[in-house]
């Protein structure tokens, strides 16, 4: 029997590869991910789809398994909260930005967490997502203070203006 040390910890290469969610209405899902945030449709197998960009072999995976009944399913107070969608530069998630308000994509505000900056916004669905931009390990106040309440780390987010984000798309 393999026996994991107390002291174990995750290599700090670990990625999260990848997100499958429940979806209602698979077309409508598949259309926001492909056309409205970029993704590629790699299969699409009438109750499931997958995902990716890059040649990945999927970043996101849509099924509607529990919707077989017709009906949309039941929000709870459990469950996923949101995802992240995290992009290499402070350009490139402005350009996502752009693309949504090209296609008139509601998004839900932006913030400052001083570790990352975040648009956030919700799928067709209702599934929460944040697109971020990390920023320099060193200016992640959050992390280096680790004695922050909830409420003090609030405090430290500051509101994004998302016209002045838009700027950076050039």
């Amino acid at each position: 029997m393999y026996n994991v040390s107390e002291n174990y910890h995750a290599p700090t290469e670990l990625r999260i590869g990848h997100i499958h969610l429940n979806v209602f209405d698979l077309e409508r899902s598949i259309a926001f991910y492909r056309d409205i945030m970029g993704f590629d449709l790699l299969f699409n197998f009438g109750t499931a789809a997958f995902l990716s960009v890059g040649g990945y072999h999927h970043h996101i995976g849509l099924n509607t398994w529990k919707c077989e009944a017709g009906e949309a399913p039941a929000r709870t107070q459990v469950g996923l909260h949101h995802f992240a969608l995290n992009y290499p530069t402070k350009r490139d998630l402005a350009l996502a930005l752009k693309r949504l308000r090209e296609k008139n994509y509601p998004v839900d505000g932006a913030s400052d967490h001083t570790s990352h900056i975040a648009v956030y916004l919700a799928d067709p669905d209702g599934n929460g997502i944040e697109l971020a931009c990390d920023r320099d390990q060193n200016s992640w106040k959050l992390l280096l203070d680790q004695t922050l309440s909830v409420e003090q780390m609030r405090g430290l987010f500051e509101v994004i203006d998302l016209d002045d984000l838009l700027k950076e798309a050039g």
